[in-house]
């Protein structure tokens, strides 16, 4: 089975929209704003964006709401050709508790961090459809510690499942993280050391413990 370049994709359909003449709208998920930082610089060109901050997962509550603070800031800073829009959640920790039952001891990148994807790209796949937008996609998978293949066959399944278009994406490509960090540098973003959830944080203090 070939593997599929997502990043071509992208290409493409940027260039059926520029060909067309058109400006889709797209309901982008942001899981923090150091992740988002190259991903809104380049698709605003393409794209007119709504950021949806749904993060159930991030623990504690005071992290959630210092991310979020922070993906606001930057959404105001940066220039950009389409004015970007944003929508932040609430801290909803029973949502992600529920979606990770019995997952709790699996290792960061495997089925817990799956079922949390799908937890957030459904809700965004929810509210993208509610709102009448034309794609729908996350910025995760320009982490390099992120599953770009899982996000993508999710976001493709949940777009099937409520009929509204995921862009496929990976933004690890032409690089898209060495970008994420030049621009956290140059707006002074906050940039966490764990993923998010209380078991990434648990497993990267275990970790610094055993190689100090």
């Amino acid at each position: 089975m070939n593997k599929i370049n997502y990043q071509n994709e992208l290409d493409r359909i940027i260039s059926e929209t520029e060909k067309a003449g058109i400006t889709p709208s797209l309901l982008l998920h942001s899981c923090c704003a150091p992740c988002s930082s190259y991903v809104l610089e380049y698709l605003s060109r393409y794209f007119k964006i709504t950021v949806f901050y749904y993060n159930p997962n991030i623990y504690p509550p005071e992290e959630f709401y210092k991310r979020r603070a922070e993906q606001e800031r930057f959404i105001k800073e940066l220039p950009v050709e389409n004015p970007i829009s944003f929508i932040g959640a609430e801290h909803m920790s029973e949502e992600f508790y529920k979606a990770v039952k019995g997952l709790e001891h699996i290792r960061e990148g495997g089925e817990r961090c799956f079922a949390c994807y799908r937890l957030r790209l459904e809700e965004t796949a929810i509210a993208a459809k509610e709102k009448g937008m034309d794609y729908f996609t996350t910025t995760l998978s320009i982490s390099p510690m992120k599953n770009a293949a899982k996000l993508n066959e999710i976001g493709g399944e949940l777009a099937d499942k409520y009929g509204i278009k995921y862009l496929f994406s990976d933004f690890k490509k032409r690089n898209g993280y060495k970008r994420s960090t030049e621009l956290s540098k140059e707006y002074g973003i906050y940039r966490q050391n764990y993923c998010g959830c209380v078991f990434s944080l648990k497993e990267r203090e275990e970790d610094m413990n055993n190689h100090p």
